[in-house]
């Protein structure tokens, strides 16, 4: 079952704190080497304070972490965990390097051959920043790990989760790019049944991952409407692919949340408004 949710959030924004002894929440910058992508990943930190029982830290792995200042993630975090709303978390947002390469739906690259990078991306993600996340924090094991993403940076999340199934347990997807495909739609034999990247490798994987799912998107992100339904192709593409889910049976229909906004644009102004309300379904207490 989708939960449809029309209203708009706005997060209460405070000032705040950082990871360690202190009572304060800190952002701090750091990098990392991959292997994988043969190049230096910068990283911003962002923790509410070290619990005393170490096992009760989350991680939030984040795509497109240069723009932690739009997402207004630190103040929002901050707000929620003074609230008592969310439990212990620490988040690791992910710079984007070469951001069209990197961010896809891995071993597809698009019809232009955008995101041929994106296997290496996921091999960095899963074999690399998630170790790192683990010394960063102290930990042997985070109680709970999700991926979140927006537009192409959504996508990318939702594919390294549904492929690593075993690892991640939550997905959060702003207005992922779920447009994906490997034809041009000026194509005479373009189709959305077809040609759709993400959604076709749902349809055919025998994948059955462990995961929660949640989705965003508002109803003036664009105004391309390619099946001329009067439903803009964002959301379309997102409940196409929700459905496939659904129908697939890899989990049960409450694991699956959809929030739509009558007024979202596809900006961070938005995504930052519905922050909240993810942040407190994949972390609340």
């Amino acid at each position: 079952m989708k939960k449809y949710l029309q209203r708009s959030i706005i997060p209460v924004l405070a000032s705040l704190l950082l990871f360690g002894c202190h009572s304060k929440i800190k952002q701090q910058e750091d990098e990392i080497y991959s292997r994988h992508l043969q190049e230096h990943i910068k990283l911003t930190i962002i923790s509410t304070q070290m619990p005393d029982n170490k096992s009760e830290m989350n991680l939030l792995l984040l795509n497109d972490g240069q723009d932690v200042e739009k997402w207004r993630i630190k103040k929002i975090t901050d707000s929620l965990y003074k609230k008592g709303l969310i439990e212990p978390l620490l988040i690791v947002a992910v710079h984007a390097g070469e951001r069209i390469q990197d961010y896809g739906v891995a071993g597809f690259p698009d019809f232009e051959n955008r995101g041929s990078k994106a296997d290496k991306y996921e091999a960095f993600i899963i074999n690399e920043l998630y170790d790192f996340a683990k010394k960063k924090a102290g930990v042997r094991k985070f109680k709970s790990i999700a991926l979140a993403g927006s537009s192409l940076g959504g996508l990318s999340a939702f594919d390294i989760a549904w492929n690593n199934g075993d690892k991640i347990d939550k997905v959060g997807i702003f207005s992922g790019s779920f447009w994906w495909r490997d034809k041009d739609t000026t194509a005479s034999d373009y189709s959305d049944d077809k040609d759709r990247i993400m959604l076709n490798k749902l349809r055919s994987s025998r994948k059955r991952p462990k995961l929660q799912y949640w989705f965003y998107a508002g109803a003036k992100e664009e105004n391309s409407d390619r099946d001329k339904d009067g439903v803009i192709d964002t959301i379309d593409d997102t409940k196409d692919l929700i459905e496939i889910i659904k129908n697939k049976n890899v989990c049960s229909p409450s694991d699956i949340v959809y929030l739509q906004s009558p007024d979202g644009k596809h900006d961070y102004n938005d995504w930052s408004k519905a922050l909240p309300v993810f942040l407190t379904w994949a972390f609340g207490k």
